[in-house]
């Protein structure tokens, strides 16, 4: 088990002071001009408990997609600190992938999620994914707003194409299986649920969802 301090480099000074001033800014700041995405990446994989925890709040603000494994890694990192640094951090990364105009439409997309606009963001998603197929937050966000409307086989489609191209995304896991569990297909809600976990086991929600939907067909098989 590590200790719960460890005199480690200046990273770890940074994010202590971080975590008496919450003042983010000057941790990225000061991160930036010491260390490259690199080395971050490398102090994620295998550094102690607090080096861990800020290099993943600092790649959260400092690269871009490129460190989608080393996040998505640690996901599942033994350590709860990192885990939720990590599902904060990776969701920025998401973000981050293509040009400065497929970001900004990214973000008009998640704004029209967020205001309910589903039908908008469908058709926002849908102009992006033209233009850029290789991009999954595309094929999740539109999966995202086909499962609101209703549309639940479109929205398995769309996040299983999500998840070809990026493994690491569990919010798509995690829709794939609300829409199979609202089409009354259980076993396929709870393999994508399981999924999700496997990615993410931080997610109490999807938890609640397996162990329910286990206990469900365990009632539901014959004798």
């Amino acid at each position: 088990m590590e200790d719960d301090y460890h005199p480690g480099p200046l990273l770890v000074e940074w994010y202590e002071q971080y975590l008496v001033d919450q003042d983010v800014t000057a941790f990225v700041r000061l991160t930036s001009r010491r260390y490259f995405v690199g080395t971050l990446q490398r102090i994620a994989l295998e550094g102690h408990r607090s080096s861990r925890r800020a290099a993943i709040l600092a790649l959260g603000r400092l690269a871009d997609y490129t460190a989608n494994n080393i996040v998505g890694c640690a996901l599942a990192d033994s350590d709860r600190g990192v885990r939720t640094l990590a599902e904060q951090a990776i969701c920025r990364l998401w973000m981050r992938v293509g040009t400065a105009a497929d970001q900004r439409m990214l973000v008009a997309i998640e704004e029209q999620l967020d205001d309910r606009e589903y039908d908008r963001a469908a058709t926002l998603a849908a102009k992006l994914i033209q233009q850029t197929p290789w991009i999954a937050q595309a094929w999740y966000q539109r999966g995202a707003a086909y499962y609101q409307l209703g549309q639940y086989e479109a929205a398995v489609r769309d996040c299983n194409q999500a998840l070809e191209i990026n493994a690491y995304h569990f919010q798509a896991a995690s829709i794939m299986g609300h829409a199979y569990l609202s089409q009354g297909s259980l076993l396929s809600a709870l393999e994508s649920f399981r999924r999700t976990l496997r990615l993410n086991p931080s997610m109490e929600e999807v938890r609640a969802q397996v162990i329910r939907l286990q206990r469900t067909l365990k009632q539901d098989k014959p004798e």
